[in-house]
């Protein structure tokens, strides 16, 4: 039997299972023993009466047995069970059990199984006719009862109960005691269901907040409408969603105003054509430097806040291990767990965006080694597409600025794979060439292809074009539809090195 059934459950649904539990088990508790009490109460009320009955019967019938006067026996029975509904049946028997009377209540349904017993016995009263002198007299103390001596029984008294009436009467007491409790198992539940309402909403408005935080909006306001650890994770949320806001809209501004002067800078430098190769190349190496500096602004300001928000999400899990473990403790600590994976993946986005802004594996490895990678990733994070990578010659020479030029045109060329192809197979050739001291990069894919004659460029194809021609390179597209796609590039080294 798996005992974490529960872990699927919402935090509503936990509450309200742990505060009921208990509830439901004395609820039933409660109703099992006052059923219970009230049936040996009925059975021990009329044994004992039965037995009473019995007896008294016994003591008083013994003159109308022995004398054959049962008539008037009879009535009395009778009277008393008319006016007793717990009597069932009463029987006098003689001494060979042969049955003297028998009377059966009317008023009765139905009669116990067993029946009360009690002897008639036959008393012999001895008199003493002289005091303690030899005197006769006449009359003694009426405080002095004569000897009375049993010798035998002459008869039989059998009582049968019914308990049908007492059974109604306890039925009564117990359909109000089910009442009461019934109404307290009532209260319960809604207590049940308005504690857990008062976690659970605070929880799912932090939970709401973070999601949108994650989607990219950092205008959250989320106010704290409880105390304890709750009240510290919505009042941490709100924070660091203040600061991502902030570091978002300066990272932004900068970007814009970085834009804006490239921009301008690159609309004046296309009115001198003799001069656009150069601007491009200028142009290219302030997109790398700005990338670099919005990669460092990324890493200490974005990642450091989100570093904080785990950090408090862990206090809170450090806050709910010192308090007393339970259900609701370990919700609190799965809650501040999946808060600090949050983070955490936010914080590996952050380092994944600062890794394609700067690639550090560039400065690292060189361009064969950090084509390498890049093949490598896109191989194990796309598995509808195969990537293969072959090289040749020496690349350990290249200049930075022709390494950072092909790395991103081979970047640019398989995210075109990924977006447009639909392609099962892709491989990059890099060739360096000493004859023609050319470094030769071609890119093959199977997919869609398209048909160079009406295709318009996009973006990235411009991107491409433009690095190409301001390192003094070419650039060719051969492509069919459904027939794939080849890429060819030449890069001269001497420009660049």
């Amino acid at each position: 039997m798996n005992l974490r059934f529960w872990q699927s459950w919402s935090i509503g649904t936990r509450m309200a299972f742990i505060t009921m539990l208990p509830v439901v088990f004395l609820f039933s508790s409660f109703v099992g023993y006052s059923w219970y009490s009230h049936r040996a109460q009925v059975a021990l009320e009329l044994e004992e009466r039965g037995r009473i009955l019995a007896k008294a019967l016994a003591e008083t019938s013994e003159y109308n047995v022995i004398s054959g006067n049962l008539s008037d026996l009879r009535l009395t029975i009778n009277g008393l069970v008319q006016s007793d509904k717990s009597i069932h049946r009463i029987d006098v028997v003689d001494a060979n059990q042969k049955g003297a009377i028998n009377v059966t209540s009317q008023g009765s349904a139905i009669g116990e199984d067993r029946f009360y017993e009690a002897p008639i016995k036959k008393q012999m009263i001895w008199i003493n006719l002289f005091s303690d002198n030899g005197v006769p007299h006449v009359s003694g103390s009426s405080d002095t009862k004569p000897t009375t001596v049993p010798t035998e029984v002459v008869g039989y008294v059998r009582v049968t109960m019914s308990p049908t009436n007492m059974l109604h009467k306890q039925a009564r007491r117990f359909q109000v005691e089910l009442a009461m409790a019934a109404l307290a198992l009532v209260v319960s539940g809604v207590l049940a269901y308005v504690l857990a309402r008062s976690l659970t909403i605070p929880l799912k408005s932090s939970i709401g907040a973070l999601r949108e935080i994650r989607g990219g909006n950092y205008q959250v306001a989320l106010p704290v409408t409880t105390g304890g650890e709750v009240g510290e994770l919505q009042e941490s949320i709100t924070e660091m969603s203040v600061a991502l806001g902030r570091s978002r809209q300066d990272l932004e501004n900068k970007v814009a105003e970085r834009t804006k002067d490239l921009v301008e800078s690159r609309n004046e430098a296309l009115k001198a054509d003799a001069d656009k190769r150069k601007l491009i190349q200028k142009v290219n190496s302030i997109v790398e430097d700005e990338r670099k500096s919005i990669a460092i602004e990324i890493h200490d300001e974005l990642n450091a806040s989100l570093i904080a928000a785990r950090l408090e999400s862990q206090s809170i899990l450090h806050l709910a291990g010192k308090v007393e473990q339970g259900p609701m403790i370990d919700e609190i600590k799965q809650k501040s767990q999946a808060i600090t994976k949050l983070t955490l993946d936010l914080y590996a986005s952050g380092r994944r965006l600062v890794r394609r802004l700067r690639p550090e594996v560039l400065d690292m490895l060189g361009l064969h080694g950090a084509v390498e990678e890049m093949i490598r990733h896109y191989d194990a994070s796309h598995p509808e597409c195969h990537f293969q990578f072959h090289s040749d010659g020496d690349f350990s020479g290249l200049g930075s600025e022709l390494a950072i030029s092909a790395y991103r045109i081979v970047q640019e060329a398989l995210s075109n794979v990924l977006k447009h192809a639909g392609a099962t197979h892709a491989q990059v050739a890099m060739t360096l060439s000493e004859q023609d001291d050319t470094l030769h990069i071609e890119i093959a894919d199977d997919g869609a292809g398209f048909s160079t004659a009406s295709a318009s460029s996009g973006i990235g194809i411009i991107g491409m074009r433009e690095r190409v021609y301001a390192l003094g390179g070419t650039i060719d597209f051969s492509s069919e539809p459904d027939k794939g796609t080849v890429v060819g590039i030449a890069l001269p080294i001497a420009q660049t090195v």
